[in-house]
């Protein structure tokens, strides 16, 4: 069996590391419920940071299963170069999309983040 835990080493912990991503974005995804942001890392493994407001998602069942959903993509995302921290910001809306498709819009948001950024290199 593997390993499934989404440990600290696979997230943005620090105010300091989501500031890093938020002023010095090098590539964006963009879809209707969900903006994903993104900075190269000089680390071994990619890092996600989440931010769903209470504005955009009221229910925290909702919340939380958006969060889940997401570091399930996060960590078994292939941990291809160039390693990256991302933010996922929830739009209005968010909640209202079921597990299944939640999940296929972040695995191509996330897909389309590593094309630009091995674009850029």
């Amino acid at each position: 069996m593997g390993d499934f835990r989404f440990g600290k080493e696979q997230r943005l912990l620090t105010a300091q590391d989501y500031r890093k991503v938020f002023e010095q974005a090098d590539a964006k995804a963009s879809h209707k419920h969900l903006l994903l942001l993104a900075s190269r890392n000089q680390l071994t493994n990619h890092r996600l940071g989440l931010v769903i407001a209470k504005k955009h998602v009221r229910l925290a069942v909702n919340r939380n299963r958006i969060k889940r959903i997401a570091r399930e993509v996060a960590r078994t995302s292939p941990q291809s170069s160039p390693h990256m921290d991302v933010i996922l910001l929830a739009r209005p809306g968010m909640d209202r999309i079921d597990n299944l498709e939640l999940s296929a819009i972040l695995r191509q948001q996330w897909q389309k983040l590593s094309e630009k950024l091995c674009a850029q290199s």
